[in-house]
């Protein structure tokens, strides 16, 4: 097939691949269904169809779009059947019992709603993303379950699938009042939201310093823009991805502190281990001692999951995850009866339980420790990346199989965690831009057309891998290089095909989507209002710093002082040759300008215009330096994601 053949198609599955998918049926035990009969079990209502949609016509949440996964028994030869394998246990939707006392609604968003029966009303644990998908799963419960007040929300950690449906739980005014201890706030009647330490703090900030680029990234990784197919989107080994429905918060009454802690409900007791920095920087697990049941947060989940997410976030640390795990062991593991979790489906009986918490310990260890070997001799981060593989025996688990995180980009975390960006190589010290060093390689390999002719052949001898780097490298020389874009598509596509982890599938199909049809970034709604509330005065003036034009900023240097008048809190900002500094105290000196206002009117500055501000406020000293500061802050808007490309320059 020559150059000039290519067109814009999606293609089938190529022979290479279908012969890479098939081998899979011999490395993997696929009559072994334990997981399929652990994601049905306890099934108490299915509705026939499950799609929620809009006003505006925009499919909010769909399981109806994924019906395909029922008519085949076997992957189709543009799916890995391992992943294939998972998007069917994660098609398992509705609500469920897991014991006597303990419920979830399954498969109606990316995370599941978790209900803990009390004397008279419901514990809720995580509330799924969105609104939407919480009143869904809430009269999916009522129909079945019926009517009960919700005594308590308790949130396992601060990423938004778990907290952003919350507001179809409870009121805020039915909420506790935040000035008293937990005993009182239980006697009041009122709903307590339980959380782990600091929670409010990174739920807040992993939203908006780099929400944006974040925003983009998640197309990627979650398949956003692609349709649910046998040569599209599948799950993402925790859920078939993200809703799109209205994002809430209601700030949390109760921050748990220490492992041990103790708070009945409703007359339910739970013990709550604190495990920061594991899946998130602020967690915890709950062991229910009446009822012998460990929920689990984020800390097990069924697969592998990210040391690295791909959306762009801090590092995790696999030691302090695996230690967390096996603390839970040690704790609750003589007693513990079933495990239950915020994303896919619980495991019952001791023994399982045991072996589940150990095995899984076991890979992030295992990546956490061979990791640091391969550092230790000498190994750079990629390098690792192929080298790293896990035993036979912990290889063998469906449960850690590799469909959200994998083990190369684990590895890659760690070396980050440990050694940073740089792998001591001197030559990567200041390397060249990406397109300018690709016209380089371009004008070395004798022009793109010398290129694409070699890429060709190695792409029908399968060397998908290194055909899309040589491919994208012509992309970023030569943009508008269509046959580069169409090859590059298409070697990508097969990767996709190939991939075990639903993640990477979805990069890579997103990618060959938007190299032969544009840019195709959804447009993101705007940093949410209840999250935007809960913004720290130091959290503001820090995005102020992001949404700066520092280079119109170069030649400045004054200072603003904000006195804060309903909270009383003194802050000095200082614009300082293209940075802004900031500070909570009283000016030492005198400041350029003085701004007396109330705390919400902060907000207004993220919008990069300061009209409220001004007419609100009570401004004296030089206006015309707080003119200048409003009228450049205009490189971002207000957290929503920005559009930019990724895949071409």
């Amino acid at each position: 097939m020559s150059i000039s053949s290519l067109n814009a198609d999606v293609k089938p599955a190529s022979a290479f691949t279908v012969q890479s998918n098939a081998a899979w049926y011999d490395k993997l035990d696929f009559s072994d269904t334990s997981e399929a009969e652990c994601a049905t079990r306890g099934l108490i209502d299915a509705p026939e169809s499950l799609e929620l949609v809009h006003e505006d016509g925009h499919v909010i949440w769909t399981q109806d779009a994924y019906a395909f996964l029922d008519e085949s028994p076997q992957a189709p030869d543009t799916a890995n059947p391992s992943l294939w394998e998972n998007a069917k246990n994660n098609h398992a939707y509705g609500l469920f019992k897991v014991i006597d006392g303990i419920y979830q609604v399954r498969g109606y968003d990316m995370a599941n709603l978790t209900l803990i029966e009390g004397q008279t009303g419901w514990i809720v644990f995580d509330c799924t993303m969105t609104v939407d998908c919480a009143a869904a799963c809430m009269q999916l419960v009522e129909k079945h379950l019926g009517r009960r007040p919700v005594r308590a929300v308790v949130i396992s950690h601060p990423h938004v699938d778990h907290f952003g449906g919350i507001k179809a739980l409870v009121d805020e005014a039915d909420v506790a009042d935040r000035s008293l201890d937990i005993a009182a706030q239980v006697a009041s009647g009122k709903v307590p939201i339980i959380v782990p330490e600091h929670f409010t703090r990174h739920a807040v900030a992993e939203n908006l310093y780099a929400g944006g680029a974040m925003g983009r990234r998640a197309c990627f990784q979650y398949g956003t823009i692609l349709n649910p197919g046998p040569r599209g989107r599948l799950s993402i080994g925790i859920g078939m991805g993200q809703s799109r429905g209205t994002v809430s918060f209601i700030t949390p009454t109760w921050e748990v502190r220490e492992t041990g802690e103790t708070i009945t409900i409703d007359g339910v007791t739970m013990e709550f281990q604190m495990t920061p920095g594991t899946e998130a920087p602020a967690e915890m697990n709950t062991w229910f001692p009446q009822l012998k049941a460990l929920w689990a947060a984020e800390n097990c989940t069924g697969t592998l999951h990210n040391l690295y997410t791909l959306r762009g976030a801090e590092v995790r640390d696999g030691n302090a995850w695996a230690n967390y795990i096996m603390e839970a062991a040690a704790r609750y593991g003589s007693e513990v009866e079933v495990v239950f979790q915020s994303h896919n489906w619980p495991h019952w009986g001791k023994d399982v339980v045991n072996d589940y918490l150990a095995n899984t310990a076991a890979v992030y260890k295992f990546i956490n420790d061979q990791t640091l070997t391969y550092i230790n001799q000498g190994y750079t981060s990629t390098e690792i990346a192929h080298l790293i593989t896990l035993p036979a025996m912990l290889q063998k688990n469906w449960y850690t199989r590799q469909y959200y995180g994998t083990f190369a980009h684990d590895a890659k975390a760690v070396y980050q965690k440990y050694m940073g960006w740089y792998d001591a190589n001197p030559i990567n010290l200041d390397k060249l831009p990406p397109a300018e060093a690709a016209r380089k390689w371009v004008e070395y390999l004798g022009g793109s057309a010398v290129a694409l002719e070699r890429a060709r052949a190695d792409f029908e001898a399968g060397e998908y891998q290194w055909v899309a780097e040589l491919t994208n490298t012509i992309v970023f020389a030569e943009p508008d290089n269509r046959d580069a874009r169409l090859l590059c598509a298409d070697a990508l596509e097969q990767l996709g095909y190939q991939a075990e982890s639903g993640t990477w599938r979805n990069c890579y199909l997103t990618a060959a989507l938007e190299l032969r049809q544009g840019n195709s970034a959804l447009k993101s709604s705007a940093f949410g209002a209840d999250l935007m509330a809960n913004l720290t005065p130091a959290m503001v003036f820090d995005y102020m710093g992001i949404l700066a034009d520092k280079a119109a900023l170069a030649d400045e240097s004054f200072s603003l002082h904000f006195q804060l008048s309903d909270v009383d809190e003194s802050h000095v900002v200082w614009v300082r040759y293209g940075a802004l500094l900031h500070a909570q105290a009283k000016p030492a000196v005198p400041c350029d300008v003085e701004v007396v206002a109330p705390k919400a009117l902060l907000f207004s500055l993220m919008s990069g215009s300061g009209d409220l501000l001004k007419a609100k406020a009570q401004v004296t000293g030089r206006v015309e330096l707080l003119d200048k500061l409003l009228s450049h802050l205009d490189q971002l808007s207000g957290g929503s994601a920005v559009g930019f490309n990724v895949i071409e320059p």
